[in-house]
């Protein structure tokens, strides 16, 4: 393992003052699969004031000393030293209640989420792996080190984290790792609603269909909206999965941008409350749509997620019903409503949807794509969508006499003729459209 000068040079400044150090845990990881490591921690048995010591010429960050760790400022970043250590229980399902600090690097592995992630290695003293994290790796399997019951007590965010890990890096979850995870889901309910929310939105754009299916246990206890929506029998023609099932096949159909990803998973959470059966005992959801608009935007809300992100989905949901068809017109009249990349978001929807049901109807993939092109025709000819956008102006139309709210409403008048192609975005045309209307 190659490790660069900054970080060598730490390892090399604790070595020479008696201490053992080592690179540890995701750049061990990275680095076994070839992966270039996007940052460094290191681990070490000096204490944390022994680390302050070796490094008092350092700028130091020491915002978590009280649990063994030492920020150095070097020339190549900011590099964590943590001193080796064992925890308490974790009260709270994230934190430990106390940390106790040893001398021996595999107390401290002991104490870490996943095999892969519980190996270390030193320039002088080589690599150490007392799990078989190695093995795992080249096995492609992610298990829990030791007891995977106690490690999803000690932290339940390391579930999804888990199932992102095994996403990224083309895991398949170890059994007894897979049924811990079922098991202890519930205790995600104790954690801070941000941390979910976080971890959701690394992990929903890198899952597939078999992953959203096989751990739906985890994904509808983060998101307990979605819980209903297992084995729910839409009892329609149109549709050959329950609920759960469709929903997993448009998440996994849509591109992995994260708002798309959410609006996916949470665009059909209105069908239930709106489900109606008619004399034949076929299934309706009347108002789905917007019903589930609202609802993805109270689970987002309690998530914490950014406003953006809550209106985008919000807006993707409500609109996911609303037929699209290839025609400039039409769309132009849309992408002044959401812009264009709301509106790409919204044909991946409709088209994932389509192709979620299990049935082979509605429009194909080609429709879709024609419609996509239709967007990208308008996206060159970088055509007028809002007011901001016309070749006139409030001051040109004051010039023509107007004034006050008649220039409001003869702007916004222009607008829906250009949108319409009733007249070209050109100065000339509208003013002399203007002056003819106005004599």
């Amino acid at each position: 393992m190659k490790l660069p000068k900054h970080v060598n040079d730490c390892l090399e400044a604790l070595e020479q003052a008696g201490f053992a150090a080592y690179a540890v845990g995701g750049c061990v990881r990275d680095a076994c699969l070839g992966l270039i490591p996007h940052d460094y921690d290191l681990c070490t048995a000096a204490l944390p004031e022994q680390t302050q010591a070796v490094f008092q010429a350092y700028p130091l960050v020491l915002a978590g000393e009280k649990h063994g760790t030492v920020g150095v400022v070097t020339a190549g970043g900011l590099i964590e030293i943590t001193t080796f250590r064992t925890e308490g229980p974790y009260g709270d399902s994230r934190h430990p209640d106390w940390v106790k600090f040893v001398p021996d690097l595999t107390q401290d592995l002991a104490r870490r989420d996943f095999t892969v992630n519980a190996m270390a290695f030193s320039p002088t003293r080589g690599f150490a792996d007392p799990f078989g994290g190695r093995r795992d790796l080249e096995g492609r399997v992610l298990r829990a080190v030791g007891n995977p019951v106690r490690r999803f007590q000690e932290d339940a965010l390391r579930i999804l984290r888990g199932l992102r890990f095994a996403a990224v890096y083309c895991l398949t979850v170890e059994a007894a790792t897979r049924e811990a995870m079922f098991s202890q889901a519930y205790r995600m309910d104790a954690l801070a609603r941000e941390r979910i929310f976080e971890e959701l939105t690394k992990l929903l754009p890198r899952l597939d269909l078999d992953a959203l299916v096989t751990f739906a246990p985890v994904l509808t206890a983060a998101v307990p909206e979605l819980k209903p929506m297992v084995g729910f029998d839409q009892c329609s023609p149109h549709h050959a999965y329950d609920l759960y099932t469709h929903v997993a096949h448009v998440v996994a159909g849509v591109p992995g941008d994260p708002v798309l990803r959410w609006a996916a998973l949470l665009h059909d959470l209105g069908k239930i409350p709106c489900f109606t059966r008619d004399e034949n005992g076929r299934g309706h959801f009347y108002g789905h749509a917007s019903a589930g608009a609202e609802l993805a935007d109270r689970v987002l809300a309690r998530l914490k997620a950014p406003n953006l992100l809550r209106q985008q989905v919000r807006d993707l949901v409500a609109g996911h019903m609303t037929r699209l068809e290839p025609d400039r017109k039409l769309l132009r009249r849309r992408a002044s409503a959401m812009g264009y990349a709301q509106l790409e978001r919204l044909t991946w929807l409709q088209q994932a949807d389509m192709g979620g049901k299990g049935t082979g109807e509605g429009p194909d993939a080609g429709y879709f794509r024609q419609i996509r092109d239709v967007i990208q025709e308008l996206r060159r000819e970088d055509a007028c969508l809002k007011v901001r956008d016309l070749a006139v102006n409030g001051h040109d139309l004051m010039a023509l006499g107007l004034e006050g709210k008649a220039i409001g409403v003869w702007l916004d008048r222009l607008l829906e003729l250009v949108l319409d192609e009733t007249l070209p975005n050109e100065r000339g045309a509208l003013l002399d459209h203007l002056r003819r209307e106005l004599s």
